[in-house]
């Protein structure tokens, strides 16, 4: 066996590894709201976000994938393609060793973030400062700043707008019946644009942009239309009062917490496939493309350890976003879930680098300041947001360590 057949293997069981950290921590970005506003059980997340992500990670994601994840490193400055590979399993390892450390202390990381400054970090260790992208680096701090501010705010816009016109009126159940038809169509066009802008089957499809708008618009608006006709049979009974109002918007938010799952199985497996489809080219050419092509049998494995991950650590990070930041009910629930969702498709089509899972953190924020600061635990937020400054540097030093040791002994 040799170097390359060797790192391959490696390459697999570190790439497992992610993908499994991936489904542990990510899985709070679609769940976490949900099992807050006890929409849903913990056991039932679990289970439905393990099935979802799954399907999305195979069925949805896309088979051909950036080998150097982001762009963030100009391979082509570094002459050797064996420490590349070297490189990019050192950036596995590096990032999941830190994804781990952050759900084992139930802190939500970006897992996107972590890959990124690990081959940020054997990046500047085998091609120098040159081989950076420091265009992309400034862009991913200022997502730390734009995505979660940029979610709150529309998190409390919207349930502030959902309090004034439903839940602080006196007929307030028929507020309900009249707004819940408005935003059902809301909710269907949002992750209609979601799908075809975001999801590699959504991109493949290759639809012009005003046709995907009409598309969207058009499938929101007969939702619309269908929830004007049964909207009653969604309130229920009257005579329940604000339970009644609670449980429209907590069908809506299990709705919109399914499809991020789905979503985030789709887009989020690159993560964890993309260094070992760069590794698997490698070993198979002794050149690294721009792009290669995943093999099923590498999806399913991703798939795999995101379910894996979800099942047996992802109620750490869900207990912590969805619980310990702000108290959550469906209505504040079905505003994380519309800020966040809206925050990252409206900021990946602007071309900003944004991440997940500081937009759910940023809108359960912005939900609880809608009233008032006291309803906010800043002490969990700031340990929080130290982890995300440490993300990239910790994975960066990491990687840097882990390559260092691997090129002394295999290249050396």
């Amino acid at each position: 066996m040799d170097i390359y057949d060797l790192f391959f293997y490696l390459s697999l069981f570190a790439g497992f590894m992610m993908a499994f950290n991936l489904g542990a921590n990510d899985v709070a970005n679609s769940m976490a709201s949900a099992v807050g506003a006890k929409a849903i059980s913990v056991r039932q997340a679990v289970f439905i976000a393990g099935i979802l992500n799954f399907t999305g990670a195979v069925f949805l994601g896309s088979h051909v994938t950036a080998t150097v994840s982001k762009g963030i490193i100009n391979p082509e400055a570094i002459s050797d393609p064996k420490l590349i590979m070297i490189g990019m399993f050192a950036a596995l390892l590096a990032a999941g060793v830190w994804v781990l450390i952050s759900t084992l202390t139930s802190l939500p990381v970006s897992s996107t973030h972590s890959i990124v400054g690990a081959i940020l970090g054997f990046g500047l260790v085998a091609g120098g400062p040159d081989v950076v992208n420091w265009l992309k680096m400034v862009g991913i701090v200022m997502s730390w700043i734009i995505s979660p501010f940029f979610a709150a705010t529309i998190s409390y816009l919207i349930f502030s707008h959902i309090r004034k016109t439903i839940l602080f009126k006196r007929d307030f159940i028929h507020q309900a019946m009249k707004w819940a038809p408005i935003w059902m169509g809301l909710t269907v066009l949002l992750i209609s644009l979601s799908f075809l802008y975001k999801t590699p089957v959504g991109k493949g499809l290759g639809l012009p942009f005003f046709g995907s708008l009409a598309l969207a618009f058009g499938i929101g608006g007969a939702v619309w239309l269908l929830g004007r006709m049964i909207v009653s049979r969604l309130v229920g009974d009257p005579e329940e009062g604000a339970e009644a109002v609670e449980r429209t918007f907590r069908k809506l938010q299990v709705g919109t917490s399914c499809y991020v799952a789905l979503s985030q199985g789709a887009n989020d497996v690159a993560n964890a496939i993309g260094p070992v489809a760069a590794i698997y080219l490698i070993s198979k050419e002794h050149v690294l493309l721009s792009q290669a092509e995943v093999p099923l049998g590498i999806l399913v494995m991703g798939g795999f350890g995101i379910a894996l991950g979800i099942g047996l650590l992802g109620h750490k990070v869900m207990s912590t976003v969805g619980n310990k930041i702000t108290v959550l009910t469906n209505t504040r629930g079905f505003s994380v879930d519309f800020g966040a969702a809206t925050t990252v498709l409206a900021a990946s089509n602007m071309g900003l680098p944004v991440s997940t899972t500081h937009a759910s953190v940023g809108a359960v924020v912005g939900v609880g300041l809608a009233r008032g600061f006291s309803a906010v635990n800043f002490k969990v937020l700031w340990r929080i947001v130290a982890y995300w400054l440490l993300t990239v540097p910790i994975a960066a030093l990491t990687s840097i360590v882990i390559y260092t040791i691997l090129k002394w002994v295999f290249i050396s």
